[in-house]
């Protein structure tokens, strides 16, 4: 015998896109996720750069996509009509791609053209910038995506 299927009932609402917590939450996940991973494994410039660059870039791509996306609460048809892996996956490698590049202007460019001293922690822009820009595009695309209707 086949189990009944369960689904939401027809008059269920979706939670509402609130663009605050979610760059609240794409701030602090990231940040203390590889902040507790910088302190267990005794590295110190992790945990520095997890509230810094990763946290910080992670709130603020998120801010400036969803606030794109959501566009004071009338969203674009066809990022609504676009499924929604489509949608996340074109948004991450275009967020990736700017923070893959925004990496190479701090760590490369910078330096040898600006009286910036070269430290260490420019070298981590390379790899966090990206990495924190495509997550936060990612999740924040996803979860847009699941409380607007069609």
């Amino acid at each position: 015998m086949i189990p009944p299927r369960r689904t939401a009932p027809r008059n269920s609402v979706t939670r509402p896109f609130t663009l605050w917590k979610e760059v609240a939450t794409a701030y602090l996940a990231p940040a203390l996720t590889a902040g507790l991973g910088g302190v267990l494994s005794g590295q110190s410039e992790l945990t520095t750069a997890a509230f810094t660059s990763i946290g910080v870039t992670s709130a603020l791509v998120a801010g400036a996509v969803g606030a794109w996306l959501h566009r004071r609460g009338r969203p674009r048809r066809w990022t609504t009509s676009a499924p929604r892996p489509a949608l996340a996956i074109v948004f991450t490698v275009a967020a990736a791609g700017i923070g893959g590049l925004a990496g190479w202007f701090a760590s490369d460019w910078l330096p040898s053209h600006a009286p910036v001293p070269d430290a260490e922690w420019l070298e981590r822009l390379r790899i966090d910038l990206p990495l924190s820009a495509a997550l936060a595009t990612a999740i924040v695309t996803w979860r847009w995506h699941g409380t607007t209707s069609r």
